[in-house]
């Protein structure tokens, strides 16, 4: 039986990726600031077991909490456990120096705080567990290439990449160590596009190019990205991925 851990699960694509890895032998275990009554049925007719926390992750206070209430719906013999740290804000959007004190710390908290503490968390609360571990972090292009105006989201996600390899060398060390992948899944039709689409160009350059990029087609759905995250997740050479994925060339 495996098990996922999946935050931001009511909308987007880690609502797609709940949807994806729904199965009677899966164990769902979900957090997001409001619930998805669709994906609750859907679990209940597929005879899945799901568990979801209403819970926002700029409470870090109580992510330790958090994590411990999810750790206690993994089976006692589970096949593998994931964590897949999806959760995610765009905002600010502007020139840094436009960007408010508060906009700035929860922009940084959700997109690399947050998973950063809840992955030490789940290595350290899981070390006993003899079972394949991983941790998949959902990243973007923007952390990997700068774009103006979005200063805190390209640092957050910068961030959460470094993170990440950093983790990796130190879970190579580890008997059962955990396996952790940075994913950049593309541009995705989601309501974080809608966002930047609604955008003042005077904030962010690049709105007309996103508007094109709806106009013309060119974004991916978030069931199409979660399919590829699924296969990605339950592949059997997960273990010997690099840890920086760009999902267009998986």
């Amino acid at each position: 039986m495996d098990v996922f851990f999946i935050t931001g699960a009511s909308r987007g694509i880690g609502l797609a990726l709940s949807k994806e890895l729904i199965g009677s032998n899966n164990v769902l275990i979900c957090t997001a600031r409001s619930k998805n009554q669709e994906l609750e049925q859907l679990a209940k007719e597929q005879n899945c077991k799901l568990a979801f926390f209403e819970f926002d992750l700029a409470e870090t206070s109580r992510l330790e909490e958090l994590m411990d209430a999810m750790i206690s719906h993994v089976p006692e013999f589970p096949s593998s456990i994931t964590l897949v740290n999806n959760a995610g804000v765009i905002e600010p959007i502007g020139h840094t120096e436009d960007n408010s004190q508060a906009a700035i710390e929860k922009s940084i908290t959700v997109n690399l705080t947050a998973p950063m503490i809840l992955t030490s968390a789940f290595i350290r609360k899981l070390k006993d567990k003899h079972v394949p571990k991983r941790v998949l972090n959902i990243s973007s292009g923007a952390g990997r290439h700068a774009y103006s105006g979005w200063s805190s989201y390209c640092a957050g996600k910068a961030g959460l990449d470094h993170y990440s390899n950093t983790v990796a060398l130190e879970q190579k060390k580890e008997p059962f160590g955990v396996k952790i992948v940075s994913v950049a899944p593309g541009i995705i039709d989601t309501d974080m596009q809608k966002e930047i689409r609604a955008t003042d160009t005077q904030k962010f350059e690049l709105v007309k190019q996103f508007i094109e990029y709806k106009e013309k087609g060119l974004l991916s759905t978030p069931e199409e990205t979660a399919s590829k995250l699924a296969a990605l997740i339950q592949s059997d050479n997960f273990s010997e991925l690099d840890v920086l994925l760009d999902l267009s060339n998986v």
